[in-house]
């Protein structure tokens, strides 16, 4: 049995800022010389950015619907196992969910899971007794989730927080670990799929302040002493992966175009043997040498239409690597990059790379969310018909057809009601827009290492580009 310290940070809903109070908890503890796991429930890639910006560690996904409690604790004691502390971001509200009538995928789940201690960030910005009443009906909504300490946002000065931190501990057990103050420059800009990517952050000096604000009106002390006060988690009997040799190169599309992966995806990959190998569809002339497979994660083709269609020769060595039989998988705007062309907001069409005979077009008002349970229909690079596993949606464009269109996949929505085809196919390339995560179905994994594998040696040197971006 292991201490493993561990902290929720939960929100009373989305949008009360339990996003910057987790990195200013994050940042402060990293300041105070602690090791610092952070993790985010719920499917996202760009919280999971600023964790590990804020921390200098990779960040890990949970999530009660897609994975389930045994590799939510598979992937919490293998990222946790050298920490002094982990911080998990919940997401929504702290009992928001894939039900209205049960915790089943929300942050609450996952702290059961856990038997993690949860803070409950809320907005004490107009709110003075009644913050009481609103930290009581959480912390007593479910006896099984701990509530243990609340961190008050968007609270001007020290009078009006201690109005509420007597309000709390008067009527709840529960202890106000402080506050923090409206900031400007603590914020972090927002677009149509949320918060921008860390890697964008022009001033890195953010994690900083975010710290040095925590430190001055949070009383870590405590947090950290709540953070042991959960029970001992039993030591996971696989807490490490079990790694082949490396034997097949895998490019990783990475850039700012291109930046939505699951951490536990490419980790798995290289269990499976593969040896990852970064590039860029947006700066680089050329794909890396003997490549077996291509992973296109999803990310922002949309923002940089006009570049991705510039870079002819990579688009060229794209579409070359493909027809002659190289294993591609694509996620989202990785699919959408393998379509003839990307019509941006403003309806101007791009070209692309063109194995799918189709268009992606972005829509400014219709978003498609949620949860996705896919099953291989027709065998493909991620496994036989019948194969299960489970992601998520979330994009703003649609696929036009300009020819006849193969789909491998099924999809059903976390409630069970069908929600069509899924997986575009053509040679040994697959083009999804679910992100699926590999944890809830490691098979997938291994499949694309093993075809990877076997079309490595045809693939191999037909899509080096000599030439220039732009020539």
């Amino acid at each position: 049995m292991k201490q493993h310290p561990r902290l929720v940070i939960a929100g009373t809903h989305s949008g009360v800022g339990k996003t910057t109070a987790t990195l200013a908890i994050l940042a402060a503890l990293r300041e105070r010389g602690r090791r610092v796991q952070p993790f985010k429930a719920g499917p996202d890639f760009i919280d999971p950015s600023h964790h590990q910006a804020a921390t200098g560690r990779q960040s890990r996904n949970l999530d009660g619907w897609m994975l389930g409690a045994q590799v939510n604790r598979e992937i919490f004691t293998r990222a946790a196992e050298d920490a002094d502390i982990s911080v998990i971001e919940g997401m929504m509200g702290l009992f928001d969910g894939s039900s209205s009538v049960s915790d089943h995928g929300s942050t609450a789940e996952l702290a059961k899971q856990l038997d993690a201690p949860v803070i409950l960030v809320i907005d004490g910005s107009a709110l003075a007794r009644s913050a009481a009443a609103m930290v009581a009906g959480y912390a007593r909504f479910d006896p099984a989730v701990h509530v243990v300490g609340v961190l008050f946002n968007k609270v001007s000065s020290d009078g009006h927080y201690k109005l509420l931190k007597t309000a709390v501990e008067h009527e709840t057990d529960v202890k106000a670990l402080g506050y923090l103050c409206p900031d400007s420059e603590l914020t972090i800009n927002a677009r149509h799929l949320g918060l921008t990517m860390a890697q964008e952050q022009r001033d890195r000096s953010l994690y900083r302040r975010l710290a040095k604000t925590a430190g001055n009106t949070v009383d870590l002390d405590l947090l950290e002493t709540l953070a042991r006060s959960g029970a001992p988690l039993a030591q996971d009997p696989r807490p490490v992966l079990h790694r082949r040799p490396k034997t097949v190169r895998i490019g990783v599309a990475q850039d700012q175009a291109f930046c939505f992966y699951y951490a536990d995806n490419l980790e798995l990959l290289e269990a499976g043997g593969g040896e990852l190998v970064v590039f860029s569809p947006l700066h680089d002339a050329k794909l890396p040498d003997a490549l077996g497979m291509i992973y296109l994660g999803g990310g922002y083709p949309e923002l940089h239409g006009p570049a991705l269609a510039a870079n002819g020769p990579m688009r060229s060595a794209i579409k070359r690597f493909g027809e002659q039989g190289g294993t591609i998988y694509a996620e989202c705007g990785g699919m959408m990059y393998l379509t003839q062309g990307l019509r941006d907001c403003d309806g101007r069409l791009h070209e692309m790379v063109g194995l799918f005979p189709a268009e992606a077009t972005m829509q400014r008002a219709k978003m498609t969310l949620g949860y996705r349970a896919l099953e291989v229909a027709r065998s493909c690079v991620i496994g036989p018909t019948g194969l299960t596993a489970r992601g998520h949606e979330f994009h703003y464009s649609t696929i036009e057809p300009k020819g006849p269109l193969a789909y491998a996949c099924t999809l059903t929505d976390a409630e069970g009601e069908s929600k069509g085809y899924d997986g575009m196919v053509t040679f040994n390339t697959l083009g999804l827009y679910t992100h699926l995560h590999f944890g809830s179905q490691p098979a997938c994994a291994a499949a694309l290492v093993d075809s990877a594998r076997r079309t490595a040696q045809y693939a191999s040197g037909s899509c080096i580009a000599s030439s220039k971006v732009g020539e």
